[in-house]
């Protein structure tokens, strides 16, 4: 069906809005609002809303300016079987548009061609249909230079200059409402920048720099010289012409001014540098000492304490430039090509912009410090050492300047520094003067120079054994007890020897009974107590008296020795005093010893 559109106003300002509602009363949504606002010779402008559960929709169109007469229409559109279809437009609503004023108008005086020193005077103003939330504001290159409000009129003055010349613009504002006018001026030169030139712009200090300041083809003016600081302008004279003595505090810029009719214009600056003379300078190593680890850089420092920068260094390794910088007070140069045997020295330049030249500094002597390499140790003698003996140990180094420091250590269950010493050369003897068991352990060197690197030698072992003397003292007390014994038993043996000798030769001397022999034999064959190659001899009912005819003790309590008795080997088959004895084996002829057992008391 057709939609229905009404507009909340039929009559309306610029910069003000015209809210519009669309309605289709028969039709279910969802649905589409289509608005237009139409404007006379050009292309209508569109708006469009979609509506899910309402069937009418409202919008909003702003009132531009230049908008007089509007016409607004809609139609609305929807979804059937997946294509859209599209209702009748409505009625168009025409609405008028009125100014909330007029554009307004801006005017410079007394005229839009001004010289330099000529007063300007801006004027803008317009007409309003009601005056509240009016402004208005008057700009240049979007900087505001006055604005008024809820007035229909403003003014603006100043001083004309140069720099005021450019497009002027005047803007009316009220609400959404805007409208602006523009008007161009042109400010005319009353006298061109001054000028200001100096009789050098580098000078050695205690000279004198003359200063004059001009204007091309005008005179008269109010001339001042100034030179320029971060705190403010520091004023020197004025007057056109200016000649001083100078020294380094007067390094830097200047400019002149130059007034006439109260416009005042400053020249561009002059830049003056006033120099001292370097000072001779020194050329030392950053690290402090004149010497450097080979194969590691080496780096100069050359300074000069006096000296107007900027300050031109060189630097020289022999005769041969190295570098070249350009600095304030110092410059630094790394040497990365180092070699044990050089002896060239090292120098430098330095100069400035002050008449006097360079200067030069000392020549530097560098020494090159060659780090140790293969450090080792060993001793006299080795491996094994006598308790008490003295030992050396040795301890070297392939390469490494002087001095060396060397260190010796034991290690055993912790490191015991033993041996320390400095030396101006490649190798140190130590000497252990007299080693004991607790000296046995492994031992080890080091050495370092002012490379500061420690280089640490193989391990050797040392043992401390037993001297050949104390091994005599363990062998005598050892063998003395032993010889002894042996000697003891040997007297011990020779004194029974000897003791039984004596009885033995009494007995067979003596006249014993026949039968008495004869019965004892018996006995000792009978019970069956006999010896191969021995003669036992024993009377336990009638003892033996002693020499002196007392009668012994006991035979329990008697004294059992064992000696030698010569005895003549009887044929087994003799009959001795008619009683046989029988022997179990054959005797050889002659005579042999044989030991018997005598108690005697």
């Amino acid at each position: 069906t057709k939609p229905i559109l009404t507009a909340e106003k039929k009559e309306v300002l610029e910069g003000e809005v015209v809210k519009l509602r669309c309605e289709l009363p028969e039709e279910v949504p969802p649905l589409y609002f289509f608005f237009r606002k139409i404007k006379m010779n050009s292309t209508p402008k569109e708006k469009h809303v979609f509506e899910p559960y309402r069937n009418f929709s409202v919008v909003e169109f702003s009132v531009e300016e230049g908008d007089n007469i509007l016409q607004f229409d809609c139609f609305g559109r929807r979804n059937v079987k997946l294509e859209f279809e599209s209702s009748e437009h409505s009625n168009k609503t025409l609405v008028t548009v009125r100014e909330p004023f007029i554009k307004p108008t801006l005017n410079a005086k007394p005229s839009s061609n001004i010289t330099e020193g000529d007063r300007i005077q801006f004027e803008c103003s317009t007409v309003v249909a009601r005056m509240r939330d009016i402004e208005i504001i008057l700009q240049k290159n979007k900087t505001i230079l006055n604005s008024v409000r809820d007035e229909k009129y403003l003014k603006y003055s100043a001083v004309a200059t140069l720099e005021d010349s450019g497009e002027y613009l005047c803007k009316v504002e009220q609400g959404r409402a805007s409208k602006t006018t523009k008007l161009n001026v042109v400010v005319s030169e009353l006298f061109p920048k001054p000028i200001l030139a100096a009789s050098m712009s580098k000078l050695d200090e205690n000279k004198e720099l003359s200063l004059s300041c001009s204007i091309s083809g005008f005179r008269k003016a109010n001339f001042s010289i100034l030179r320029k600081n971060s705190n403010g302008d520091i004023w020197l004279k004025n007057s056109r012409n200016l000649t001083m003595r100078v020294n380094v505090n007067d390094t830097g810029a200047y400019i002149c001014k130059a007034e006439v009719k109260g416009i005042v214009k400053e020249s561009k600056p002059v830049r003056i540098n006033v120099y001292a003379p370097v000072s001779k300078p020194t050329l030392s190593v950053v690290s402090g000492l004149p010497e450097v680890v080979l194969g590691k850089p080496l780096q100069l420092i050359c300074h000069s304490g006096m000296g107007t920068p900027p300050i031109t260094f060189t630097f020289y390794k022999g005769n041969e430039v190295k570098k070249t910088v350009v600095n304030d007070t110092y410059a630094t140069f790394l040497d990365e090509n180092i070699r044990p045997n050089d002896k060239r020295g090292y120098k430098c330049d330095a100069r400035n912009n002050h008449s006097s030249g360079m200067k030069t500094s000392n020549i530097l002597n560098i020494t090159v410090i060659v780090p140790i390499r293969n450090a080792s140790l060993g001793s006299v003698p080795y491996g094994e050492v006598e308790d008490g003996s003295e030992t050396a140990f040795f301890c070297s180094v392939k390469e490494g300047s002087w001095p060396i420091h060397f260190r010796i250590f034991r290690k055993t269950d912790r490191e015991v520094l033993l041996f320390e010493k400095s030396e101006n050369a490649d190798r140190v003897v130590w000497r252990k003067e007299a080693m004991n068991r607790q000296d046995t352990g492994t031992y080890y060197c080091m050495a370092s120079n002012r490379a500061n690197v420690d280089v640490k030698s193989h391990p050797i072992t040392i043992s401390v054994i037993l001297a050949a003397w104390q091994k005599g003292v363990i062998a005598a007390f050892v063998l003395i007890p032993i010889a002894g014994a042996a000697a003891f038993t040997l007297w011990w043996f020779l004194c029974k020897k000897k003791k039984a000798k004596g009885p033995s030769m009494e007995m067979s001397g003596s006249a014993l009974p026949t039968n008495l022999t004869s019965e004892k034999l018996t006995r000792q064959h009978n019970d069956g107590d006999y010896y191969s190659g021995s003669s036992y001899i024993e009377d336990s009912e009638n003892p033996m008296k002693s020499t002196d005819g007392s009668n012994g003790p006991d035979l329990e309590n008697a004294e059992v020795e064992y000696t030698e008795v010569e005895v003549s080997t009887l044929d087994p088959h003799r009959e001795i005093d008619s009683v046989p004895i029988h022997f179990p084996a054959p005797v050889q002829k002659g005579t042999e010893t044989v030991y018997s057992e005598i108690r005697k008391s």
